[in-house]
């Protein structure tokens, strides 16, 4: 949350499903009459007709739009699906399209429907996986999963014979021309986060209203060569995760984050564990060696506090410069536990001699 953040992408624009377009404000009847996507939205409650993506698509690639992502599983057929698949079989290159692995049973895929997308959905490049994986130690999502294969889903070794399958970041990166910024291996990959109000969502109905779309889009010229994200932003969807920035850290702009880490390649990197064990003995020794030689508590203790102060400053360099996580609470535990239990030491030492000779 302090250090040094990945660059802001301003061409990544996230239009939310939040509140107000879930409800919508009042309209004239000639308004909706007048508006075939607002008809849609009113017709009944959210999830509405998937023809109001296909007017979406349109709306977006005139005005110049460079992509759009969909953080949303399209599974259940629904009314307007036809619409929505030529949609985007017109502007296959430009869009993508969420599925799901349930880890809850057996990393079973949940996909777009055979309406939208031919099966096998998560081999087409209009469909990327959603899944992030937290931190099995605190439950927070540190890390980006760009590829995995089916076996490593199912628990089982690599094989030539695996499928990969591809995040929506990653299948997002590449129709833009960016693949080979796309880690190519099938772990995690921690990543540095932007800032955590770079990607606040604008609500979805302003696109549709000619008011908003004059206003605040200048008549569509504002997301010319934009790449835009489609995801819930309600309260009501719980659609949020708990990173190191915060515990409610939304799922599309999740994505959006994933894909700034990959373009600028900042990700981060721990300590080797060789380094690690190696950093935690040396700080034992260097306070040992501090209180054995120079025998003066008051100065070790000055001592060892600069030292930890030093070391919490050149983790925060190496974290700004590098992206390396340098191991930090074990050898500061080190360093003070052994200089402290040094200090005990010599103090009882001391203590004993003083009686022995009295």
């Amino acid at each position: 949350t302090e250090g040094r953040k990945t660059t802001t992408r301003n061409n990544f624009v996230f239009l939310g499903i939040d509140q107000s377009t879930l409800q919508l404000p009042p309209m004239t009847a000639e308004e909706i009459a007048n508006n075939r996507a607002f008809q849609l939205m009113t017709e009944r409650p959210f999830p509405w007709s998937r023809e109001v993506w296909a007017l979406l698509l349109d709306r977006l690639f005139v005005a110049g739009a460079r992509l759009v992502m969909f953080d949303m599983i399209f599974s259940p057929p629904n009314d307007g699906d036809p619409a929505f698949h030529a949609a985007l079989e017109h502007y296959h290159d430009k869009v993508v399209l969420g599925a799901n692995f349930d880890m809850q049973n057996a990393a079973q895929a949940v996909t777009p429907n055979d309406t939208l997308i031919p099966p096998p959905q998560l081999l087409d490049d209009r469909v990327g996986f959603v899944n992030f994986w937290a931190d099995p130690i605190d439950g927070k999502i540190r890390a980006a999963t760009y590829r995995v294969t089916d076996r490593e889903l199912a628990g089982l070794p690599s094989h030539p014979s695996e499928e990969v399958f591809e995040s929506l970041a990653a299948r997002a990166l590449t129709k833009i021309g960016h693949g080979n910024d796309v880690p190519r291996d099938f772990g995690g990959h921690m990543i540095r986060f932007t800032a955590l109000d770079a990607f606040e969502p604008r609500p979805l109905y302003e696109v549709f209203d000619s008011k908003f779309w004059h206003a605040n889009y200048g008549d569509g010229a504002f997301f010319k060569n934009k790449i835009v994200m489609v995801g819930s932003s309600a309260q009501v969807a719980h659609d949020v995760f708990d990173t190191p920035m915060s515990p409610a850290t939304s799922g599309p702009s999740l994505h959006l984050q994933a894909m700034a880490a990959a373009l600028g390649h900042e990700f981060l990197q721990p300590t080797p564990a060789e380094t690690g064990l190696a950093l935690v003995c040396g700080a034992g020794l260097i306070a040992w060696a501090l209180v054995a030689f120079i025998r003066r508590p008051l100065v070790c203790v000055g001592a060892l506090v600069v030292l930890a102060g030093a070391y919490l400053g050149a983790a925060r360099l190496f974290y700004d410069s590098s992206g390396l996580l340098l191991l930090t609470v074990p050898v500061l535990s080190a360093l003070l536990l052994s200089g402290s239990f040094s200090l005990g030491f010599e103090y009882a030492l001391e203590r004993i001699e003083k009686v022995r000779t009295r």
